[in-house]
């Protein structure tokens, strides 16, 4: 019998599945989907439509998703960034397909009520959202650009779309240094190892696989330890590393609870008591 496609990147249920698996899975029946975005900062993306259920990743602000059910006040969603399948909260969705200029390119910002830092925030936003503009305006030496729902955003703080955030995707990842770990986050509020590599890459205008074993699956090339310099990657099974240097990672991690810079020997002791020695290196 052959196995079945991994559910992360794959929609499928015994009643109902995506239509490009038609033939691949057995459903009752089959369907491409309808278009909506994430309509809240961060949006939790679950196996399974119970919020006590773990994290898998995380959806940001603007980002598009096809809803393939909806039921019981969940959306049965794949997203359009990074293939990956999961549950959201209903609420957590605008319905259509989103119509981006921009995207947030500091770690962490506000929304604000209005063209002026000393009005309230409206809402926060992670590097990587994606917004809609429609307008600019300067406050005291400050320019902001106007959302589509009327509210502010810092115009330094955000990169038009097909704009990149440099080339150097281990600059970007140590601008996370001390952002907390959480598990299944993806966002500048709080992110795991894999994310760290995957927004990294993203705004460079890069592309990663999200969770570490499929980054170690198929993301660049191997190569041997002797060969590490700076952009490459260190995997532990179940964990990624990226080379600031020749001695050093970046890394999201549970240790510290945070992303942190560690020595590369130093880190190989001790991962290794709990989760043996480094399973591979690449070069993305």
């Amino acid at each position: 019998m052959n196995a079945l496609p991994d559910r992360r990147l794959n929609a499928f249920r015994p009643d109902l599945a995506e239509e490009a698996l038609r033939g691949t899975v057995p459903a009752a029946h089959y369907v491409t989907g309808t278009p909506a975005f994430v309509g809240q900062s961060v949006a939790a993306l679950r196996p399974r439509p119970d919020a006590a259920a773990g994290i898998d990743t995380e959806l940001l602000f603007g980002e598009g998703v096809r809803v393939l059910d909806w039921a019981e006040g969940w959306a049965w969603v794949k997203s359009d960034f990074d293939g990956y399948v999961g549950y959201l909260p209903e609420t957590a969705l605008e319905a259509g397909a989103p119509a981006a200029t921009h995207v947030v390119a500091v770690p962490r910002t506000f929304a604000y009520s209005g063209p002026d830092l000393r009005t309230p925030a409206a809402f926060t936003l992670s590097i990587g959202s994606r917004i809609t503009v429609v307008g600019q305006s300067e406050t005291r030496g400050t320019r902001y650009l106007t959302l589509v729902g009327g509210q502010s955003v810092v115009s330094g703080h955000c990169l038009a779309i097909g704009q990149k955030a440099g080339d150097d995707y281990v600059a970007v990842a140590a601008r996370f240094l001390e952002t907390p770990y959480l598990w299944g986050g993806r966002s500048g509020f709080g992110l795991d190892c894999s994310a760290l590599v995957q927004l990294s890459m993203m705004m460079t205008g890069r592309t990663a696989p999200r969770d570490s074993d499929m980054q170690a699956a198929g993301l660049g090339t191997p190569i041997e330890r002797a060969a590490l310099r700076r952009g490459d990657l260190v995997f532990w099974k179940g964990h990624v590393a990226i080379m600031e240097d020749e001695a050093t990672i970046l890394h999201a991690n549970g240790h510290t609870m945070s992303v942190a810079r560690e020595g590369l020997d130093a880190a190989i002791e001790r991962i290794g008591w709990l989760y043996e020695q480094p399973t591979g290196y690449r070069r993305p």
